[in-house]
């Protein structure tokens, strides 16, 4: 399956684009609103797209087994959701 490489740098390009996107959405309305929940709502997206990423890197460039990779992508892309999920517990309280 030679396509699989590929496809990989495809899919994590466009994973890296559209998390830029949203995380400088998030800080443009820090930087308006300066709410402490929008910042971390903000870096919880960067997280998730450093995951991805670093795992692409990681597998790419790296040589690291897909295996690692997937456990890199895995860990950060759980610490971003465990971010986000308490921008919107602050939020809320």
């Amino acid at each position: 399956m030679m396509w699989v490489g590929p496809a990989i740098v495809v899919v994590k390009t466009i994973i890296l684009l559209l998390g830029a996107a949203i995380t400088y959405i998030a800080y443009k309305a820090y930087r308006q609103t300066n709410s402490p929940s929008i910042r971390l709502l903000g870096i919880g997206f960067t997280i998730i797209t450093l995951g991805a990423l670093l795992a692409g890197i990681a597998n790419q460039v790296l040589s690291v087994s897909l295996e690692v990779g997937v456990l890199l992508n895995s860990v950060l892309v759980a610490l971003g959701f465990a971010t986000i999920l308490y921008s919107l517990y602050l939020e809320r309280g």
